[in-house]
């Protein structure tokens, strides 16, 4: 059935955005139903594709004047259902804002828009020395628009930092329309900080300024070959032990080996428990010694294959199995969930063999990857959606593990983000009290709820409401300008 405030809407996009640029045809609709977590669909109400940041802003003021709720999204690859549309809503899509702005090497930054992927920053610099450092295993495709709204990390966080710490400034519009700048060197209260990872609830990003890193002197990757995922845990241990800080710090069990090479065919060492990728880079002399150290403690803890890249070729044929690792499964399961849970680096063994227990409990293979050096499991969980019982069983375990993180001292997430997928996890990690003062922060930005609604927080709740057991009248309520979610 028709919405007729839509049907205005839409109208109203039309005069304002260029042609072509309004999707309202319910066939086109559905390529935008789902993002990465293809298990939560919902067709949006309309989408538009704006081309520059004055055209975002006049389709979210439009929002505001129809009182209709609006979602971004970027390409698409998120995981948490965080781009997931609104049936009554409007999807604002910014892959069409893919210029690259400017590049400012002497102060190492670059200024693109929001759907530029994140590989193409990279090769923007790389023959002048420089490189993008967050590299999530969808970088070829992933709009760094999306990236600063999932604080996105990689395979290199554990040494770089993720999205936050690389990005320098920001032009956003706000949920009411309003073109603002936040930069790293504002005084007062980080915005900016606040603004990136917060999953599209606090505005969209329309131009973002990136820190760029120099390429290291030397890099060296190394494959070790482990006879149980226990050996390489031990490996990684003993590498951060001995104050040695690697770019990156990979693992993948047995299953996700079998998985890759069945996608892929990455060659791993046959018969392992698990692989272990460590990479480091740096000034020649450092990771010469680092090198020597990581091949020993390797060894010690029970390697019975090392392999080391001995050009960018062959690293790039290491990397190769565990960037294809999550669409890879595909070949060994119809049908997958993917998590992302974090746990201290110590816990990581007594993790791996609950997720292990609940796998014999429910009969439900888990492949686990993960970036080791930093505690972040991504544990694949495959289950066959024909068979009758099997997907709550998968969507149990998957819950199961999430659980498994918290009670280590961990979190529900460690870079997909919460989304519309694990807000209901959540109250298992926050008092009420917490959640209450992060919904002021939302609330101060989007007193509506009209900027992605329905993400993060586990229910809704009126702004302009006195949270928790806190005693007066909220500002907002004062104001006149709570409204309801």
């Amino acid at each position: 059935m028709s919405d007729p405030v839509l049907d205005r809407l839409a109208v109203r996009f039309e005069e304002l955005l260029p042609a072509g640029a309004v999707i309202t045809d319910p066939v086109r609709l559905r390529t935008y139903e789902c993002d990465g977590l293809t298990h939560h669909r919902a067709m949006p109400g309309i989408v538009v594709l704006p081309e520059t940041a004055e055209q975002v802003a006049a389709a979210v003021r439009l929002c505001g004047e129809y009182g209709v709720p609006f979602v971004a999204r970027g390409s698409g690859t998120g995981l948490s259902g965080g781009a997931l549309p609104r049936t009554d809503g409007v999807l604002i899509v910014t892959s069409r804002m893919r210029r690259i702005l400017e590049i400012d090497l002497p102060n190492r930054r670059a200024v693109v828009e929001p759907g530029v992927t994140n590989l193409a920053i990279t090769e923007a610099v790389r023959e002048q020395g420089y490189y993008y450092a967050p590299d999530p295993s969808s970088q070829q495709v992933c709009s760094i628009g999306g990236n600063v709204a999932e604080n996105a990390g990689g395979a290199h966080c554990l040494k770089y930092g993720f999205t936050v710490n690389h990005i320098l400034g920001l032009e956003i519009v706000t949920p009411d329309g309003e073109i603002v700048e936040l930069s790293a060197l504002d005084p007062g209260y980080d915005l900016l900080g606040a603004f990136v990872g917060s999953e599209g609830t606090l505005g969209i990003a329309t131009k973002i300024t990136v820190r760029l890193s120099r390429t290291p002197e030397a890099v060296t990757t190394l494959l070790a070959a482990f006879g149980s995922i226990e050996g390489g845990g031990e490996a990684v241990s003993a590498i951060i032990a001995a104050g040695i800080v690697p770019a990156a710090i990979e693992m993948m069990d047995a299953l996700a080996v079998e998985a890759a090479e069945a996608a892929v065919g990455c060659a791993y060492p046959e018969g392992a428990g698990a692989v272990l990728i460590v990479e480091l880079d740096g000034p020649r002399a450092e990771v010469e010694h680092q090198f020597a150290a990581v091949e020993r403690i390797c060894r010690e803890t029970g390697a019975f294959e090392i392999r080391v890249a001995a050009s960018a070729e062959e690293r790039a044929a290491i990397w190769k199995g565990r960037k294809s690792a999550f669409a890879a499964v595909g070949r060994i399961s119809p049908a997958y969930i993917v998590q992302d849970g974090v746990v201290p680096r110590t816990a990581l063994p007594e993790v791996l063999a609950g997720i292990d227990r609940l796998q014999e409990e429910y009969g439900i293979r888990v492949a686990n990857v993960f970036h080791a050096g930093d505690g972040n499991l991504h544990p694949l969980v495959l289950f066959d959606d024909a068979a009758p019982g099997e997907g709550e069983r998968a969507a149990t375990v998957s819950g199961r593990i999430l659980d498994l993180c918290i009670e280590h001292g961990g979190s529900i997430t460690g870079e997909h983000g919460v989304g519309v997928d694990k807000s209901r996890y959540m109250p298992k990690m926050f008092t009420e009290e917490d959640l209450d003062t992060m919904q002021l922060v939302r609330c101060a930005f989007d007193p509506r709820s009209l900027s992605n609604p329905g993400k993060v927080f586990p229910t809704p709740r009126l702004c302009g409401e006195v949270p928790g057991v806190r005693k007066g009248v909220h500002p907002l309520v004062e104001s006149g300008r709570a409204e309801q979610f």
